[in-house]
């Protein structure tokens, strides 16, 4: 090795945190952030569905032009969890009505995440990506759940920004492959990912255009201490529906993670009452992922 490759490989990761973070910083300072190898046509979707006054004839058209996510929203809308009448969908335009808009929010994402576990681009990172999927999906059935059980707050929106609560992570983890010295450091980039998911995050939902709850409930669920006025939000069925996917299969670490949760306390819940939740709602959050495509 000559000179001028010599490197200190203790100090490799600690650079490439540093180089990683540069970067980070620089593409979201150019703002309209995009995440890599998602398919474009979910991006279509979500940002047309943020017109209050687009027609379903419109996103018809728009998911119609791909083959592959119209047989995906028909699977959805055909689910055990989602067709309750179970009588069979067979045109994409029922399904869409069926759905409703946030539904459909919710089919474009998941169509894309399975989409991105086959990017060639992405090749390597399979693990991580299903990981991460698994997680969503857990985490959107469980907020669905508490809309539904404990609020005033639309369950398929609780749904959807369930399922986009780590789009920041997804983000980081795209990147990170132009960087393997950080998967050598674990500790480095979970720290990179806990200070940044969620501000990448805003930046690529406010690009998408979604609905600003559904931004501020990603951005902020993880605030255990966020005060507000008034009855539970979007983003407090966020942050409860993410504790109870972490603690579902540790119910005695539960309650120690109840304390100082304010969304908690708008909801009058407790460990009893959410040990409820996670056992009486089991079939049907395993029904939901399974719509999801989990």
């Amino acid at each position: 090795m000559t000179t001028g490759q010599t490197a200190d490989p203790i100090n490799r990761p600690s650079k490439a945190a540093f180089e990683f973070v540069q970067a980070l910083a620089q593409e979201l300072s150019g703002g309209r952030i995009e995440l890599p190898s998602f398919p474009d046509v979910a991006i279509r979707v979500q940002r047309a569905l943020a017109d209050e006054d687009v027609r379903p004839d419109a996103i018809v058209r728009i998911i119609g032009a791909e083959p592959a996510l119209a047989a995906w929203v028909l699977r959805m809308s055909n689910s055990a969890a989602l067709n309750v009448t179970g009588r069979q969908i067979t045109d994409l335009r029922t399904a869409v009505t069926r759905l409703g808009f946030n539904l459909v929010r919710s089919s474009a994402v998941s169509f894309a995440m399975s989409q991105l576990t086959r990017a060639e681009e992405l090749k390597g990172l399979e693990q991580p990506l299903r990981e991460l999927w698994d997680r969503s999906t857990l985490v959107a059935a469980m907020a669905n759940v508490v809309a539904k059980q404990f609020t005033q707050v639309n369950s398929d929106t609780a749904l959807l920004a369930g399922l986009l609560h780590g789009i920041g992570r997804l983000y980081l983890l795209t990147r990170v492959r132009k960087f393997p010295a950080l998967f050598t450091d674990t500790a480095s980039y979970n720290q990179i990912v806990s200070d940044w998911h969620a501000n990448v995050a805003k930046a690529i939902l406010e690009n998408w255009d979604l609905a600003d709850e559904i931004v501020a409930a990603v951005h902020e669920h993880e605030q255990v201490d966020r005060a507000h006025d008034g009855p539970a939000d979007l983003t407090d069925v966020l942050l409860i529906g993410d504790l109870l996917a972490s603690f579902r299969e540790w119910p005695d670490s539960l309650e120690l993670n109840l304390q100082g949760v304010q969304a908690v306390e708008r909801m009058r819940l407790d460990r009893a009452r959410l040990e409820r939740v996670i056992e009486e709602s089991a079939n049907e959050v395993a029904a939901m992922r399974q719509a999801l495509g989990q």
